[in-house]
């Protein structure tokens, strides 16, 4: 990965509907050499897809959650069923496989405390194998996630 592979991961970081034809502007190359280049990045695994970035706050999600999970066992068996269900509830918006005290931390969104509640009910509780579950809440966020240093 060349110095151009970096600012064509930087930029479409930052902006993946750029036109091709601006992007090469940008970055001091041909729009076939950039093309070439973005596929061959795609090709390679290194830009895994693109997304739109939503606004939770404008769609209503003004709490944020933070879960620790232990689990009673650490065996694979345990593990595979409480991550096998962790996938099929889309109100869980990232699961971590953690060291530390927490065996994984869970990342979920509500409009109010009290949604987070039914959410709690209806799908955190029903996770199997948990033997603890702590729950804290984003104040405010100061640094959303903008991409990976390249």
């Amino acid at each position: 990965m060349d110095r151009h592979d970096q600012q064509l991961l930087r930029a479409l970081q930052r902006d993946s509907t750029v036109s091709l034809a601006d992007l090469a502007s940008r970055i001091g190359l041909s729009t076939s050499a950039c093309h070439r280049r973005v596929k061959q990045l795609e090709a390679d695994g290194l830009i895994s897809g693109y997304r739109a970035q939503l606004d939770p706050q404008a769609l209503g999600l003004k709490l944020q959650a933070f879960v620790e999970i232990t689990l009673t066992s650490q065996s694979h068996e345990a593990m595979d069923r409480f991550e096998a269900a962790v996938a099929t509830f889309d109100e869980i918006l990232e699961c971590h496989l953690m060291s530390g005290n927490a065996d994984y931390i869970l990342r979920v969104a509500a409009p109010d405390l009290e949604l987070f509640d039914v959410i709690h009910r209806t799908c955190l509780a029903r996770l199997p194998g948990v033997s603890a579950m702590r729950s804290s809440f984003a104040i405010r966020t100061i640094k959303t996630w903008g991409g990976y240093p390249v």
